[in-house]
C-alpha cells in the first residue's frame, strides 16, 4: 500500500524526532549520570539506545514512509533508482524538521543546560582526528548501515521481520567503533538537530564540521548500495522497485 506523500513526510518527521530525542538524548543522559565524563562502557549504552530507537522507528513507520530517518539513506535509494528524486527534497526537509524538533525535546526534558552538556549530544571530531579522516570514518560507518539496509530491508530474499533489529544492531556496532573518532553520526539529520539546539541554547556548535557529517554519510551510503547491487544481487533477482523502496527502510 502506498501512502500519500503528506502522511509519509509526517512519519519521517516524527521518526527522526524520536531518533534525536533518544539517540543524542542518551549522550546527555550518560554525561549527566557520569558528571560530565563518558567512558567506553557509557558509549556502549549510548550505542544500545541508538539501536533500540532505530529498531522501534523502523517497526513503527517502515510500512508507512520506509523509515529512512536519514538523508543519506534517502539519497542512496534515489541514486540506485529505488526512490523518486522528486520526493528527495521533501523527505530530507521532513527529516531535518524532525531532527530540530528532537533537539528541542532534549532541552524540554533535561533543561537548557543540556545544550552545554555535550552540545545536546552533538557530534564533534576527536582531538587528533583530521577532517579527511573524519569523512572516511563517517563513510565507513554509514556503509555498514546502508549495506545492512540493502540486505535485510530492500532485498526481497531477506527473511521477514528482521529489518528493524538488524539495522538497529548495525547502527550500534558502528557507533562502538567510530564514536571515538567523529562521535558516530552516519546521518546528517542526527548531527543537525543537536547542532541547532546548541546554537539556540548553548555556546554554539562547530558548524565548520557539519560538511563532513554530510559528505561522509552520503558517500558511504551510496557506495554501499552500489556495492550491494554489484556484489550481492543475483542477476536473476530484481531488488525492490522505486515504489517498494519508498516503503522499505
Amino acid at each position: 500500500m502506498s501512502y500519500p506523500l503528506g502522511r509519509r513526510l509526517v512519519a519521517e518527521g516524527i521518526g527522526t524526532a524520536l531518533l534525536i530525542l533518544f539517540g543524542p538524548g542518551s549522550v546527555v543522559a550518560a554525561l549527566t549520570v557520569g558528571g560530565g565524563d563518558l567512558d567506553y562502557a557509557g558509549l556502549g549504552f549510548i550505542a544500545l539506545a541508538f539501536g533500540i530507537v532505530v529498531a522501534a522507528v523502523i517497526y513503527g513507520f517502515g510500512a508507512v514512509s520506509g523509515a529512512h530517518i536519514n538523508p543519506a539513506v534517502t539519497f542512496s535509494l534515489a541514486v540506485t533508482g529505488r526512490f523518486p528524486w522528486r520526493e528527495f527534497v521533501p523527505y530530507v526537509s521532513a527529516q531535518l524538521v524532525g531532527a530540530a524538533a528532537g533537539g528541542l525535546l532534549i532541552v524540554a526534558a533535561f533543561g537548557t543546560g543540556a545544550a552545554d552538556l555535550g552540545g545536546a549530544g552533538s557530534t564533534v571530531l576527536g582531538g587528533d582526528v583530521s577532517y579527511a579522516s573524519g569523512i572516511v570514518a563517517e563513510a565507513l560507518g554509514t556503509f555498514l548501515l546502508m549495506f545492512t539496509i540493502m540486505a535485510v530491508a530492500v532485498d526481497p530474499r531477506a527473511p521477514k521481520g528482521w529489518a528493524g533489529l538488524m539495522i538497529g544492531l548495525s547502527v550500534a556496532g558502528a557507533i562502538m567503533v567510530m564514536a571515538p573518532l567523529t562521535g558516530a553520526s552516519f546521518n546528517p539529520a542526527r548531527t543537525f538537530g543537536p547542532y541547532l539546539t546548541s546554537a539556540l541554547f548553548g555556546e554554539g556548535p562547530p558548524w565548520e564540521q557539519f560538511p563532513l557529517y554530510t559528505v561522509g554519510p552520503l558517500l558511504g551510503a551510496a557506495l554501499a548500495a552500489l556495492v550491494y547491487d554489484v556484489a550481492a544481487r543475483p542477476r536473476q533477482v530484481d531488488l525492490a522497485t522505486p515504489a517498494e523502496a519508498a516503503d522499505s527502510p
